[in-house]
């Protein structure tokens, strides 16, 4: 017994997250102050430019507290003037005060070029990224590190999961293990762990039957020890089937009760029929003994007393009587 499965289609759980657009300052109230902004953004873009230069170098480390210190100085000398630059946030990642872009993301703010993924560490300012654990990844560590892998390539499932065999799948990767065909609404069925298509497996796995050699997938006799589909079953001769529900067995194939004794070589000469008890065997032909007689008179014949002409048999007398 077998029947048809069914996988199930669903899609991956979680989907991109598209980055916010980046967030600008507000209008500065003086053009100094406007300037002051777009000179601390220069700066710290510069600061940003020579920590990436000096990490994994040995340089000295002044440039850093000079850009602090020339970023303060400018501070605290418009702050005399009476002139205040705002501040648009706090860097989540360097924690310095971002004056000129900023990206809001995960409920924080950052420096554009500070938003970065956690795993490969590229920014992430214009792309679309996933959170996971409050930390930000770009789309392929994210797939490469979390998501549902194909049970045939072992790559990650992206989109559209389907579930089969305890196993999850790229759609178009569950196909018949034999034929590589993909699976329809028609289902399949499974082997040894392997899916098949209907077709495929009734080919390999179902039993066969005896009359047509096709498999049999649904009614079925069993007799000489095969299976066989009911309207296989029939004599190997006539092709006629066994009303009566017996049959006679030749070399492994049924037959009839008539054409089995034909093929025995069991017949009657006399009346076409089967010799199955008495039987009178003259002239290479087997007779019942009632059906033993002269072609001529009728009369029932003996061995040993009988002729033979043209194929018939005649007692001695109508014989020399027709032809002597």
């Amino acid at each position: 017994g077998w029947k048809l499965q069914h996988p199930s289609l669903s899609a991956v759980p979680s989907s991109p997250v598209p980055v916010p657009q980046p967030l600008h300052p507000l209008p500065s109230p003086t053009v100094a102050a406007q300037q002051l902004d777009e000179l601390l953004a220069d700066l710290g873009h510069m600061q940003s430019k020579l920590v990436t230069m000096v990490q994994g170098a040995e340089v000295p480390a002044e440039p850093k507290p000079l850009l602090d210190n020339m970023l303060g100085s400018l501070t605290r000398d418009l702050q005399e003037l009476g002139i205040t630059a705002a501040p648009a946030g706090v860097c989540t990642a360097c924690h310095k005060p971002i004056a000129g872009k900023v990206l809001t993301a995960l409920g924080k703010t950052w420096h554009p070029e500070h938003f970065t993924c956690t795993c490969c560490g590229q920014e992430l300012g214009g792309r679309p990224f996933f959170e996971r654990g409050g930390q930000a990844y770009c789309e392929e560590d994210y797939h490469q590190l979390f998501s549902l892998r194909c049970a045939y390539c072992a790559g990650p499932i992206r989109e559209k999961v389907l579930t089969a065999l305890g196993q999850t799948w790229h759609p178009e990767h569950f196909f018949c293990a034999h034929c590589g065909k993909v699976f329809g609404d028609e289902g399949f069925h499974e082997r040894n762990g392997k899916p098949y298509c209907n077709q495929d497996f009734l080919a390999m796995f179902a039993p066969k039957c005896q009359g047509c050699e096709r498999p049999v997938t649904d009614d079925y006799l069993s007799a000489l020890q095969g299976v066989w589909h009911p309207e296989c079953f029939v004599c190997s001769e006539c092709l006629s089937g066994f009303a009566g529900g017996s049959f006679f067995e030749l070399e492994g194939r049924p037959y009839c009760e008539l054409h089995f004794h034909q093929r025995q070589g069991s017949i009657c000469h006399g009346c076409s029929r089967p010799v199955t008890g008495r039987c009178i065997t003259a002239a290479g032909r087997k007779y019942h003994p009632e059906h033993f007689i002269c072609a001529y008179c009728l009369g029932q014949l003996q061995k040993g007393t009988f002729r033979e002409h043209s194929d018939k048999m005649y007692c001695r007398a109508c014989h020399n009587k027709l032809f002597l």
